[in-house]
């Protein structure tokens, strides 16, 4: 576990993932402050850091 944390792009991806997670809970809370935007930025942010996190693994 400490091994993926010393790498970047693990890092990176998670805290996209962790951002995407807060934008798309606000959305589903129910605020409607720019409820598109959130949503569209929430979805691309959680797309890019699973990609992020999981392209390392594969090599």
């Amino acid at each position: 576990m400490y091994k993926k944390l010393n790498d970047l792009q693990f890092v990176i991806g998670l805290f996209f993932s962790v951002v995407s997670v807060i934008l798309l809970l606000n959305v589903m809370l129910g605020t409607n402050v720019a409820t598109k935007l959130n949503t569209l930025t929430g979805s691309g942010f959680l797309v890019f850091g699973l990609l992020m996190m999981f392209i390392r693994s594969r090599k």
